[in-house]
């Protein structure tokens, strides 16, 4: 095929793919690899299959889309802990402070009533 100026147009020499396996970088679309023959039998890893690579993948990404609600969770549950706590900590402040009333309220009556003993 000749250009405008009788010169022939270059070859495109990059074969990336056939047309019965085409080239992705896709893991879904490619083969499986092969295993090679300078290898000894049982070495390599085993053959990835197309199914496997999907499962995976869909249950990672289930897992992924799930990581925000657990985290959202968890900070729900530390955060009702904490609350929890701090009513707690409210009841038994009050409780203390109500017991030492008493205390005073009992001491004054002791007295009274010892004064009225006495005289």
């Amino acid at each position: 095929m000749t250009a405008g100026l009788g010169v022939t147009a270059p070859k495109l020499t990059k074969r990336l793919g056939t047309i019965d396996r085409p080239h992705t970088h896709d893991p879904r679309n490619q083969a499986p690899m092969s295993v090679p023959t300078n290898e000894p039998v049982g070495s390599a890893t085993p053959n990835v299959t197309i199914i496997g690579a999907n499962d995976s993948r869909q249950n990672r990404t289930r897992e992924m889309q799930l990581i925000p609600e657990a985290l959202a969770r968890a900070h729900m549950h530390e955060r009702l802990r904490e609350a929890d706590a701090q009513r707690w900590a409210v009841r038994l402040v009050n409780a203390r402070r109500m017991q030492r009333r008493a205390e005073r309220v009992s001491m004054r009556a002791r007295r009274a009533l010892a004064m009225a003993v006495m005289h």
